[in-house]
């Protein structure tokens, strides 16, 4: 797909966005998220691929919700293979419950052979080429059999992503980016959770708020943003895989 060829697609599911058939409030911004995926999948059937970290709650309460939608969304993780054994373990639960197989995104080099390419614990002195090599790469090759990218990013999580639309143009892997829960609070996020008893990485409740490699996440303090434990002591805040 290319850029010209999505103006309509973006338009359509746009609209979706401002279908209010619920009373204001959290309420409504539940029926427009479900509205939004609704006409994604409407929009390219069997082209639409939900990414979901299994590290984070906004992942999960959209991986929910697309599932009352159609369950055969393709539904995929980046496996940088140094996650935590939690976020495997949710992996497990969340294919027991839905029924589905998650696939798992892989780099081309294993840990061992990146070490011996580039060294040991490249994280430790060039995350950002680590991430390339770890989450980047990985992403851009799996998307590239798809026309539309589901992801559970928020305007609230970070400044970063302050201004982020909820249907956009992603240059960087030629898809159609969606982000159907970009409008919602936290407190959205864990208010959907708790009522529909979605499963999350049980580490959310030890003192982290945003979970990604082992190596490269920390606990955070009260009043930090929500993704402040990634990469601590680097002036990172994101990984890669949603810039451009």
């Amino acid at each position: 797909m290319s850029n010209s060829d999505s103006d309509g697609a973006l338009a359509t599911i746009a609209r979706a966005s401002r279908f209010s058939p619920a009373a204001g409030g959290a309420a409504q911004r539940v029926a427009e998220a479900r509205a939004v995926i609704a006409r994604t999948v409407e929009t390219f059937p069997g082209r639409v691929a939900l990414s979901v970290s299994f590290g984070g709650a906004s992942g999960m309460a959209l991986l929910d919700l697309a599932m009352q939608v159609d369950r055969s969304i393709r539904v995929f993780f980046v496996d940088t293979e140094l996650l935590f054994p939690e976020t495997y373990a949710l992996v497990r639960r969340v294919e027991e419950r839905y029924g589905i197989a998650v696939e798992a995104v892989t780099p081309r080099l294993t840990v061992a052979e990146q070490n011996a390419e580039r060294g040991d614990a490249l994280w430790s002195r060039d995350p950002d080429a680590c991430c390339d090599l770890r989450k980047v790469e990985p992403l851009r090759r799996y998307l590239a059999d798809v026309d539309a990218w589901m992801t559970g990013l928020r305007r609230e999580q970070s400044s970063t992503r302050a201004a982020l639309p909820i249907t956009a143009w992603n240059e960087a892997n030629t898809v159609v980016k969606v982000a159907p829960l970009a409008d919602w609070t936290n407190e959205d996020v864990w208010a959907y959770v708790a009522e529909h008893d979605v499963p999350v990485n049980t580490l959310l409740h030890e003192g982290y708020r945003s979970l990604g490699c082992t190596h490269c996440t920390v606990r955070t303090a009260a009043g930090d943003d929500e993704r402040a434990g990634r990469w601590a002591g680097f002036a990172k805040t994101e990984c890669g895989i949603h810039v451009g």
